[in-house]
């Protein structure tokens, strides 16, 4: 009988045992599935966050490129720019387009591409953007149009790619921003003429 009295208290223990374990596995899927979702608001917050910093990058290179452009205008076409506008935004009719800077200049209208590192299918985009140029903008169909692409640094590549399609290109150099790309964009447009 003290066998039988000890397996039946072994017996209840292994049940309390048992039931802890399922307690605590519970528990271990509550604190599983809190850990999952605090995770995933943690993914969300992040890629949230890493977005404003991607479109903050983008304004800082036009906020450094903007108030440079009469400079670098200036210094190599000898010109003065009358109006300066940066992110500057226009819809006619459904269709709207954002420019990120325009610089007027005696006959020129400068139209800036700027990207914190401008890939090349960016220039496809700025391409659609400076056809459709005039129709936003009618009270510049007198002026020349030179488009830019500029970033911080640009790859080679893509000043031969922006040079081919006559785009100028602006970067920091030597003396703060600097055209890469002028003789090679006045040959292309000398041989257009």
């Amino acid at each position: 009988k003290m066998f039988k009295d000890e397996m039946l208290a072994f017996k209840d223990e292994m049940k309390a045992f048992k039931d802890e374990m399922r307690a605590f596995k519970d528990e271990m899927k509550v604190f599983k599935d809190e850990i999952r979702e605090d995770t995933r608001k943690f993914k969300q917050e992040m890629n949230r966050r890493w977005g404003e910093l991607a479109r903050k990058m983008g304004t800082v290179v036009e906020d450094i490129v903007a108030p440079g452009l009469p400079y670098a205008i200036k210094k190599s076409f000898g010109l003065e720019v009358e109006d300066l506008m940066v992110r500057r935004k226009k819809r006619r009719g459904e269709k709207r387009r954002e420019y990120d800077v325009i610089a007027v200049a005696d006959d020129f209208v400068f139209v800036v591409d700027v990207k914190n590192k401008y890939k090349s299918e960016y220039l496809h985009d700025f391409r659609e953007a400076l056809v459709a140029f005039y129709d936003f903008f009618p009270e510049f169909q007198e002026k020349t149009l030179r488009p830019v692409i500029a970033s911080f640094c640009l790859d080679r590549d893509i000043v031969n790619m922006a040079s081919k399609r006559g785009l100028l290109a602006l970067q920091l150099g030597g003396e703060y921003l600097e055209f890469v790309n002028l003789k090679e964009v006045q040959r292309f447009v000398e041989d257009r003429l």
